[in-house]
């Protein structure tokens, strides 16, 4: 494809070396753990922050242990019994670094759906110990960088990207409010990309602290640099919800302004709690990396929450997070069920996914794949392979699709400006 770059590396050569002296091992019945034909335990981590001042998704850890009673229930991944351990980051970069350190200590084959926006202290564990990193929740610089992460969504760069293609077409001027963090940096040039390819100028950029209690200041700088007929487009995590209670607040001045935002920052809960159709979000945009929550293609997924989440409240079937972390165990299931007879060890897991397994999700994504090829090549993004988002609007109160199917927005990444 024009304008991607490829990427080589020696470790596929170097895993496909560990494979073959596996191969030999187990037919002399000397691969550890799986003597006499036996299916040993799969260990794999999942990780999320719970109980911060900041963004929580106590749902991913809470997704994976539900999705390990369905799949143990049913016999196992390809008869062996999945062992989930579940860590509490806590949205900080020590705590991303040991719960990294811990998944090499039990040996975990995987992290799996898991969140930390701090990326350098969680993948340099991991590539030490050679443990792929499958479906982060894509907040991170590293999950698409790391010869270890095998993405399943485009993380905040297509979000964003796609928020400025979505907005491009009705609002005259685009105000985003984001957090003043390392991370928060990268949205201004990215919402850019999407408006510059819909004919619109750059963004305001309205900093904010991602813990902070009122945003009165950020929502009225935000109104003001809108105007008219403008967007304010707020990406502030969990802090979402306290931005609008603030700009809601100001008094009214008779101007037509829409609300947009991105699916981990706005979901139907957040549209419920602030009041449906008589609510701030009526006819707001949303930008998302996959189907609506309503969507037939979550029906395998409500059903195990249903029957397995034994009513844990954490999990709520509309948030990308736990959405993201059923759809990295989809990942892990199909590679386990490839790998076959033998141990399932990081070193085979990350071999399946390099030599081009492909993935069928149920239409919650297109058919993933994770081979050089397949990547978008973008320089800060390389390893996007899905550089898909769906755009969603609000009305009478619910979320629904604005337009059918999937939008691609790699090229708005490849050809877009940056700040």
């Amino acid at each position: 494809m024009t304008g991607r770059r490829r990427f080589s590396s020696l470790r596929p050569l170097r895993s496909g070396a560990l494979l073959a002296l596996g191969a030999l091992l187990s037919g002399c019945g000397l691969l550890p753990g799986d003597a006499g034909g036996s299916r040993t335990p799969v260990t794999v981590m999942t990780w999320a922050p719970i109980g911060t001042n900041a963004t929580n998704l106590p749902g991913m850890p809470a997704m994976a242990q539900a999705y390990a009673r369905w799949v143990n229930a049913a016999g196992g991944l390809d008869g062996h019994e999945l062992r989930v351990l579940t860590c509490n980051e806590r949205n900080d970069s020590a705590g991303a670094a040991e719960c990294a350190r811990r998944a090499v200590k039990e040996k975990a084959v995987a992290v799996v759906g898991s969140y930390s926006q701090f990326g350098r202290q969680f993948m340099a564990p991991l590539e030490a110990a050679g443990i792929p990193y499958i479906g982060g929740y894509g907040i991170s610089e590293e999950e698409f960088t790391s010869f270890l992460s095998y993405p399943v969504n485009g993380g905040q760069a297509t979000l964003l990207a796609g928020s400025g293609r979505q907005v491009a077409r009705n609002c005259a001027r685009t105000a985003l409010v984001r957090p003043d963090t390392i991370g928060g940096d990268n949205l201004p040039g990215l919402i850019d990309a999407g408006l510059s390819q819909g004919g619109r100028g750059p963004a305001a950029d309205i900093r904010a602290a991602e813990d902070a209690t009122d945003y009165t200041r950020q929502a009225r700088t935000a109104r003001e640099r809108a105007r008219d007929g403008g967007c304010v487009t707020a990406v502030l995590g969990d802090r979402t919800e306290t931005f609008l209670d603030s700009y809601r607040r100001l008094p009214e001045d008779g101007r037509s302004i829409r609300i947009s935002s991105v699916l981990g920052s706005a979901d139907q809960s957040l549209v419920d709690r602030t009041g449906g159709k008589d609510g701030i979000f009526e006819n707001a945009y949303l930008t998302g990396w996959y189907p609506v929550a309503g969507d037939r293609a979550w029906g395998p997924m409500r059903g195990v929450i249903d029957k397995y989440a034994f009513g844990n409240n954490d999990i709520d079937p509309a948030d990308p997070g736990p959405q993201t972390t059923w759809i990295a165990y989809t990942v892990l299931k199909k590679v386990v069920e490839s790998i076959g007879t033998g141990g399932i060890t990081p070193e085979r897991i990350t071999d399946t996914l390099d030599r081009g397994l492909e993935v069928d999700t149920g239409g919650l994504t297109p058919t993933l794949r994770w081979r050089y090829e397949d990547m978008l090549g973008t320089p800060n993004f390389p390893r996007i392979v899905n550089g898909n988002v769906t755009f969603q609007v609000v009305k009478q109160g619910r979320l629904v699709s604005q337009r059918e199917g999937f939008v691609d927005v790699g090229a708005t990444l490849l050809e877009g400006p940056a700040r």
